[in-house]
């Protein structure tokens, strides 16, 4: 074997090596003896005529692609071991040369895994983990309560912003009606944004058994081509308009939506829960950013070729799912106005980050020492087991070395963010705190 790394960029090596004729010759015999039944020639039977025949009818090179495609994985690993190059990427074949009966030289690139300069990791700024929630949130998350456990009741007032409306309706263009455009007894609830803009507002200030006239423009980037940017008139009865009428706050309320017997208890429930949700919601955006701020500042050149495969592998995640919802993938980006090729690309920047986040958190994790002991992947296993419903011990037993792996590397990953956060330094941030409440109160 004779291999030899031309070029080097961006942790991208791109590697010249030949197959021998021993093996290429090898691999011609395997490709004739995979494929002589699918070829006839006169004077044998067929699938019976030899080698040589075959090649002289067809030429000598009949074979050698497809011999190429069996002599490459070997040829390459060899390449690779001979270079001792850590690939982390599959090859992407580039030419072919010197190509004959004799073998060939290959030039493929292939990502090698790139080296993490750290920078600081230790000291970053995050917001307090803990704090205090308000009676504001207390207040807003018994309202919402309250809404969840309203009842309708039908009001003879004009419809205001919040109430319901039971509505027919018929949408035309140009005097003529539009297909999907038409309903009858829908509820409509004003200011929910179902209909397009421009809809609910036209209902505001309707009354029951009264008809409607509601004016709009349909936005220019409307999934039906035929309706986007087009003025249209709904032609609207209002059948009825009803209004939520929400249960008083007391003790009765606390037995009817909840365990306890009293307001102050449901009260005091609400606000264990809204604590535990925002310091919840606090380490994660504590974890977010100490991961970002590593990231950002180490420096790691991330070879494209596995920006690629990672963003494949998401697109091909989401075909899955859009699969399982009984929708095609082509139908999927059709409706987002969107292409296979566009879709990729907006995954990319995305891919990027993960990967260059599982490199740091890598790095650091071996400048750290962090390991998981003994008493946490069984813990973790343990963990696996459960779920299934399988034994500890057999289940253990079973796990083949890649799942072993698998989960030693998402304890440590898990392991060197909990040090991260342990190792940041809390800082009071207005701006981003209020983002951090809302969020909470979302």
């Amino acid at each position: 074997m004779s291999a030899k790394i031309l070029e080097t960029e961006k942790n991208t090596v791109t590697l010249e090596f030949n197959i021998p004729k021993d093996i290429f010759q090898k691999a011609i015999e395997r490709a004739y003896k995979k494929n002589k039944k699918h070829f006839t020639i006169q004077g044998f039977r067929k699938g019976k005529a030899p080698r040589k025949i075959i090649e002289a009818h067809y030429g000598k090179g009949i074979f050698w692609e497809e011999a190429i495609d069996f002599a490459f994985p070997d040829a390459y690993r060899a390449a690779v071991e001979e270079s001792d190059l850590d690939v982390i990427t599959q090859p992407i074949l580039k030419k072919i040369d010197e190509l004959s009966q004799d073998g060939a030289t290959l030039t493929v690139e292939v990502g090698v895994r790139p080296t993490v300069t750290l920078g600081e990791y230790k000291g970053l700024e995050i917001n307090p983990l803990k704090e205090d929630i308000t009676q504001d949130m207390i207040a807003g998350r018994l309202k919402a309560m309250q809404n969840q456990n309203a009842r309708q009741i039908t009001v003879d007032d004009a419809a205001k912003e919040g109430d319901t409306v039971v509505i027919d309706y018929e949408g035309f263009m140009n005097d003529e009606p539009f297909e999907g455009g038409k309903d009858t007894d829908y509820s409509l609830e004003l200011g929910s944004h179902t209909f397009i803009p421009g809809f609910e507002e036209g209902l505001i200030g309707a009354k029951a058994d009264t008809d409607v006239d509601v004016k709009l423009t349909f936005p220019e980037e409307y999934h039906a081509d035929n309706l986007a940017g087009q003025d249209a008139v709904f032609k609207v009865h209002v059948h009825e308009v009803q209004r939520k009428e929400l249960p008083d706050l007391d003790d009765e309320f606390a037995k009817d939506v909840s365990e306890f017997d009293t307001l102050q208890e449901l009260t005091q429930d609400v606000a264990d829960k809204l604590q535990k949700e925002q310091d919840q919601q606090r380490r994660i955006n504590a974890e977010n950013k100490v991961i970002e701020e590593a990231v950002a500042n180490a420096e790691v050149d991330i070879p494209d070729a596995l920006v690629e495969e990672e963003a494949n592998r998401s697109m091909q995640q989401m075909e899955q799912q859009i699969a399982g919802q009984g929708m095609s993938f082509d139908d999927f980006l059709k409706y987002t106005g969107s292409s296979r090729e566009q879709y990729l690309e907006n995954l990319k920047p995305d891919a990027e980050r993960n990967i260059k986040a599982d490199f740091v958190l890598n790095a650091i994790a071996n400048a750290e020492d962090i390991k998981p002991t003994e008493e946490e992947l069984d813990k973790e296993i343990k963990d696996y087991a459960d779920a299934f419903n399988h034994d500890f011990e057999s289940y253990k037993a079973s796990l083949d070395e890649n799942t072993k792996t698998y989960i030693e590397a998402s304890i440590v990953r898990r392991k060197t963010v909990d040090f991260l956060v342990e190792n940041a330094v809390e800082t009071k941030a207005d701006e981003a705190d209020d983002t951090e409440k809302e969020e909470t109160e979302a």
